[in-house]
């Protein structure tokens, strides 16, 4: 298919048409929004485009008109207008455009190229992308092209791997690749995973995408004696550096952490009590997984309103609200169609927004669910111990006596470790305050998607601990029921959250690997 129109963004800025370089505006606003408009692909509203790159007391709507009058002269041709816009919306149209960085992308994608194209891509990844339009928007510009030139990093990395280890490559030449690869990833650490596994996170064209581990990854992956210290390893302290955390708004005005870490298709988790985006990386439950799932996705995950990065002083902290947390969030980033993963309460929450939003969502990850909380199902014995359980968690949970906490710890994870155990139970105080701990507890209670689980349509795979101490398996089997065609797993543990090192984490991987490649996701 023919590319008459060339932009390049790796460098500075050019665009051509038939080979011939165009003349682009002075305005470096004007450019950055060209730039911006051609990377993210998508229609961005006209007051979000007004905010990135001009300020009061300047006239918003009139820069952005002018600007996209000048940028039209570049790009339009008389058969085919490229900046598509109207009253509320801009667009590029990028069909038959040649993109470098975009093109090296899908590039990637395969897994055996040639040492010459690898050499050609490494020449362009060489460059600073959008080198000289720093700085030309506002804050939230410059923290988009942050975000953008990490991805371009993390590709160059990923160029230098593949020329350091190609099969044309050797001597002096294979000695270059391999230094710029170690200089440019000093830790070239990977989780051991299966090629089922990988597929939870790449599509079928990716596998092979990653390095295999060196022998002495023994620190990410696990002890002689079969489990891995809790702490941050050399991968995750990478990823944790690598991750970048941004906020956005709810509805009600709530301020919403959200986190995005790796590159590829995108993947959102919905968020659940009990995460700090910070804090995770940390975690004997979440830090593999997550190291996993950020080698070969764009890995979106938020903290909850009132608990971790978010804002914790909140009126609402209600089911309604949780689900407008995720639609924030999934706005915010501009994300058209992407899997979603649910864990525990955040199951409820995925399938209130798949059935909201069927359009966005592509499949459905639920481990270790329910439909309906507790004030709905439990009996009243059971109602009356768990408002106890309420009023110990709010006058005990911010204590050094971690008592009060070994009531979630030892239900979430009873086959977990000492060392597990207390790292779970100073992270439950981290995350968020004894009278939020309470007021989740009551949120969770009155859940209740029952009536919703036959409207959604997305591929689901639904995943249960068959001796879940917290949430029995019986409630996580109702739930696949409920939803078309659901494909039920369940899991040999004990555990409500995996600990990462029990042979069930692996065999959750493996199925939603599986899943998901098998879908087409």
């Amino acid at each position: 298919m023919s590319q008459d129109l060339q932009v390049t963004l790796l460098g500075e800025l050019a665009v051509t048409w038939q080979g011939r370089e165009l003349s682009l505006p002075a305005s470096r606003k004007a450019r950055a929004l060209l730039a911006y408009l051609v990377l993210t692909q998508r229609p961005h509203r006209r007051e979000r485009l007004c905010e990135l790159f001009w300020d009061l007391p300047d006239d918003p709507k009139a820069a952005l008109r002018w600007s996209l009058t000048k940028l039209r002269k570049v790009v339009d041709r008389p058969d085919r207008p490229r900046i598509l816009a109207d009253r509320l919306r801009v667009h590029f149209d990028s069909q038959d455009v040649g993109i470098d960085i975009r093109d090296i992308g899908l590039r990637l994608r395969e897994t055996r190229l040639s040492l010459k194209e690898l050499e050609s891509m490494f020449r362009q990844l060489d460059r600073v992308l959008l080198d000289g339009l720093g700085g030309a928007g506002g804050e939230s510009y410059d923290s988009w092209l942050r975000a953008e030139r990490a991805d371009a990093a993390a590709a160059r990395i990923e160029v230098l791997r593949r020329l350091a280890g190609h099969e044309e490559v050797s001597g002096p030449a294979g000695a270059k690749w391999l230094q710029l690869w170690r200089e440019a990833d000093p830790s070239q650490t990977e989780p051991a995973v299966l090629p089922s596994v990988k597929a939870v996170v790449a599509p079928a064209h990716m596998h092979g995408f990653a390095p295999k581990p060196r022998a002495d990854s023994a620190g990410e992956e696990g002890s002689k004696a079969g489990r891995r210290p809790t702490g941050l390893t050399n991968g995750r302290a990478r990823a944790l550096r690598q991750q970048r955390i941004a906020f956005c708004q709810a509805r009600d005005g709530t301020k919403i952490a959200y986190a995005t870490i790796g590159s590829g298709p995108p993947l959102l988790k919905a968020a659940n009590w009990l995460n700090h985006l910070e804090y995770d990386w940390s975690s004997p439950i979440w830090g593999r997984s997550f190291a996993t799932i950020a080698r070969f996705r764009s890995f979106i995950r938020y903290d909850e309103r009132g608990c971790g990065l978010s804002d914790w002083e909140v009126a609402d902290l209600s089911f309604e609200a949780f689900v407008e947390d995720l639609e924030a969030v999934a706005d915010k980033l501009g994300l058209e169609r992407f899997p979603l993963l649910g864990i525990s309460q955040g199951c409820a929450v995925s399938i209130e927004y798949a059935v909201r939003h069927p359009e966005r969502v592509s499949g459905l990850i639920l481990i270790s669910g329910y439909a309906a909380g507790w004030r709905h199902l439990a009996s009243p014995e059971e109602q009356a111990r768990r408002e106890a359980v309420m009023a110990l968690t709010e006058v005990g949970w911010g204590t050094d006596n971690p008592a009060y906490r070994h009531i979630f710890s030892q239900t979430f994870m009873p086959d977990a470790d000492t060392e597990a155990l207390a790292w779970f139970d100073a992270f439950q105080r981290q995350t968020t305050s004894p009278r939020n701990a309470a007021r989740f507890q009551d949120a969770f209670g009155h859940i209740d998607v029952r009536e919703q689980l036959e409207k959604v349509k997305a591929p689901t795979i639904v995943l249960h601990s068959r001796y879940d101490q917290r949430i029995p398996l019986e409630l996580g089997r109702a739930m696949a029921s409920g939803i078309p065609d659901a494909l039920f797993v369940p899991l040999e543990s004990r555990n409500h959250i995996l600990v990462d090192h029990e042979p069930a984490w692996r065999v959750c991987f493996e199925a939603i690997g599986k899943f998901l490649l098998d879908k087409g996701i």
